[in-house]
């Protein structure tokens, strides 16, 4: 969801997306971004790691678990952390995990909109 909101916002920046534990994206991520126009229904998950030599002018972790395990990008301008529920921990019926999925979009893309407005402007 991070790389599609930022993508959207930052039109002329080359966004990565990346896990310290890369899997098939959530089926619920799919719905809640889907809800906005934005289909990742194709968009893969790859790991950190593969990323490590790229000069990076950004480098974001948007959950605690991702911090603590994020590699070093020595190449990168900044790091920037702002801890987000992950959504997936969400319980409950599919209604009841989609409403945190779509909570958490609307923070992600409310933090990356005021991002792009103030340092990619």
């Amino acid at each position: 969801m991070a790389e599609s909101l930022l993508s959207y916002f930052s039109v002329n920046t080359k966004v990565y997306s990346a896990g310290t534990k890369p899997e098939k994206v959530n089926l619920f991520a799919i719905k809640a971004m889907a809800e906005m126009g934005s289909d990742i229904s194709k968009n893969t998950s790859n790991h950190a790691d593969e990323y490590a030599n790229i000069d990076f002018d950004y480098v974001f972790t948007v959950c605690d678990n991702a911090k603590e395990m994020c590699p070093i990008y020595p190449k990168a301008k900044q790091m920037i952390h702002h801890s987000f529920t992950d959504p997936a921990d969400a319980t409950g019926t599919e209604q009841e995990q989609l409403r945190v999925y779509i909570e958490v979009r609307n923070q992600l893309r409310d933090y990356f909109k005021a991002f792009a407005k103030n340092k990619l402007s």
